[in-house]
């Protein structure tokens, strides 16, 4: 018997033939091309430094066409991993992270390998017991900043300072290795003290709230070390408000190397900053890139850093791009 409805048949196999190809394609390949797109969990924005990490991976991310999927954690170690499960669940192709502290992270680092997703650490390192779990670390040596900058400063005060330590967050690398680089750096100048320590969360904010609160128990304070120029500024408005003069009655050194810094030293109100730069933009996706390819890296890629102070500061001061 010949059929009624030959048409509506042909229609019927072709459209079921299309459904069929689009689902195995789509098995084959991550919805909205997310294997194309790089998650890039960051700490926050709680210095100039931090701002200028986020715009070098972003331009960066931008240049090389490639879709970059942003969070801010806002300071909490909490958002960064609800984020890393979040571009994990995504099935991005690769993660940036700048963990805000060392600790807690082999759980979710585990996810992302198992994810087939590598893992690039940016600026911060993370203490786990395979360290397969993360691609690569791109950052400074803040130890030997820390050194660099206590050398410095006891060069400049002649092997005696009175020192108002200003750290940064509690339980992040830079802070963790920056106290103890500076502290290796003073220990064979016995008169090279460090009188207080006390965070102030590598904000501004913070570095003037504790520098306040610390003259008024150590009023004799002649140095301030800070483990970034935002506190190092901050340390400086409230010497300022004290009656002191900072960059004379007090030796103010810190690291980094924001624009900032150099402007006040230039001022003649910093003494000294260490560099560190946050543009880690081209080195954290070339890693991405050889990563993806299943190519083996070096587990740390260390940036290089330089020491500025008042002698350098107004030549250089036209360079920096942060």
């Amino acid at each position: 018997m010949k059929s009624t409805h030959p048409v509506s048949l042909r229609a019927f196999c072709f459209v079921s033939t299309l459904a069929l190809t689009a689902l195995l394609t789509g098995c084959n390949q991550p919805a909205g091309d997310a294997g194309q797109t790089v998650g890039f969990a960051q700490v926050g924005a709680e210095s100039s430094w931090r701002t200028a990490e986020t715009k070098s991976i972003q331009d960066e991310a931008e240049k090389r066409g490639v879709k970059l999927k942003f969070s801010d954690a806002q300071g909490k170690q909490e958002n960064q991993i609800k984020a890393v499960r979040g571009f994990i669940a995504q099935g991005v192709g690769a993660i940036i992270l700048a963990p805000v502290v060392e600790t807690g992270w082999e759980p979710v680092l585990r996810e992302a390998q198992q994810a087939k997703i590598p893992v690039v650490l940016v600026d911060r390192g993370v203490k786990v017991g395979d360290d397969s779990l993360y691609a690569t670390l791109i950052a400074s040596d803040f130890v030997a900043e820390g050194r660099m900058a206590a050398e410095w400063l006891t060069k400049k005060a002649a092997g005696k300072a009175q020192i108002i330590e200003l750290q940064g967050t509690p339980g992040a690398a830079p802070a963790i290795d920056r106290k103890r680089g500076f502290e290796e750096g003073i220990k064979a100048s016995p008169e090279m003290k460090i009188i207080a320590s006390q965070s102030g969360d590598f904000t501004r904010t913070g570095g003037k709230q504790v520098t306040e609160a610390l003259l008024k128990v150590h009023p004799g304070v002649t140095a301030v070390y800070a483990h970034n120029d935002d506190m190092a500024l901050g340390a400086i408005q409230a010497l300022e408000e004290a009656g002191k003069k900072p960059g004379t009655d007090v030796l103010v050194v810190s690291i980094d190397g924001v624009k900032g810094a150099f402007e006040a030293m230039v001022a003649g109100k910093l003494n000294c900053t260490v560099e560190c730069s946050p543009l880690l933009g081209a080195l954290a996706f070339d890693a991405v890139e050889k990563a993806k390819a299943g190519a083996k890296l070096e587990k740390k890629t260390v940036v290089p850093d330089r020491v500025f102070d008042q002698s350098n500061a107004a030549a250089e001061l036209p360079n920096r791009k942060y």
